[in-house]
């Protein structure tokens, strides 16, 4: 580990054409001036080679991004304790797709399912891995299956997202036990998870690599994508999108739809093509989520 520098970003500073509410990320390589008291103030951000965002949670027209320059984004979802929406992986994993970077599933809590609930899991990971998006079954808290994420990770600089009380920190404790990255409580009145990480996070891995932990998000607003392309996003229909009638079908009544064909034939997930269609009504104007 380098030398730790507090550093400030001038008030007048601005990213190019970027709306969002930080202008700085982690993961942004910057350079910064040394002040007399050893303080740091960044005048330059570097180019960043991609990032990922939500939408603000205030600011229906901003974003917030959540890190940049990333090897791949790790969802870490949860069938149950709290339960994990399929809307909000598919949104998730429809913006990594628009911001070209590679993401991962991890199904944490396998420790504490019924049968029910791991033949549940079970589906969504073949439905995921069918799409091409590795997927981890793993009990954060008894360490079961660390082992093979922890491989994957390697050399890898990773975001880790995800609902409150999915287990983010006690899976980075695991895979990084110098982290101490800081653990909470499910709510049990609601199911729900509790705040612990308030801003986010790197954390460097032994194996080489590094881990940015952000806090934990209740939904996941799509931002800045056109509705010709979202189909783009879902990597089934767009595949299948190549044989509808016309170009520009937008996959929601036009007659000769492939896409529609295809989910009528259960091809396409129902519940992939329901999460296409939230996106979609993103794009409505006015439209907040």
């Amino acid at each position: 580990m380098g030398e730790l520098f507090e550093c400030k970003i001038k008030g007048a500073f601005r990213l190019k054409e970027i709306r969002s509410t930080n202008p700085i990320a982690v993961g942004d390589f910057v350079e910064f001036e040394k002040n007399e008291d050893g303080t740091g103030m960044i005048h330059l951000i570097s180019d960043r080679r991609n990032y990922i965002v939500r939408r603000s949670s205030n600011l229906s027209k901003h974003y917030q991004i959540l890190a940049a320059n990333l090897d791949l984004v790790a969802l870490v979802v949860t069938v149950n304790y709290p339960e994990t929406s399929i809307v909000f992986i598919d949104r998730f994993l429809a913006t990594a797709e628009a911001y070209r970077v590679p993401a991962c599933i991890v199904f944490n809590k396998i420790d504490r399912y019924t049968e029910l609930e791991i033949e549940y899991l079970d589906g969504l990971v073949k439905l995921y891995e069918s799409l091409g998006y590795p997927a981890f079954k793993i009990s954060a808290l008894h360490s079961d299956n660390i082992g093979d994420l922890t491989t994957y990770l390697s050399g890898k600089t990773s975001l880790f997202s995800g609902n409150s009380g999915v287990g983010k920190s006690t899976l980075i404790n695991a895979i990084a036990p110098n982290s101490l990255a800081k653990t909470g409580d499910i709510s049990s009145y609601h199911n729900k998870g509790m705040h612990t990480t308030t801003f986010s996070e790197m954390f460097e891995l032994v194996t080489g690599g590094h881990i940015i932990d952000t806090p934990g998000i209740k939904g996941f607003g799509t931002i800045d994508m056109v509705e010709a392309e979202i189909g783009h996003y879902f990597k089934e229909i767009f595949q299948v999108s190549a044989h509808c009638k016309f170009a520009n079908c937008t996959h929601i009544h036009e007659p000769g739809c492939a896409v529609l064909e295809a989910v009528k034939k259960y091809e396409i997930s129902s519940s992939r093509y329901q999460s296409y269609l939230s996106v979609m009504d993103d794009c409505k104007e006015g439209k907040y989520r």
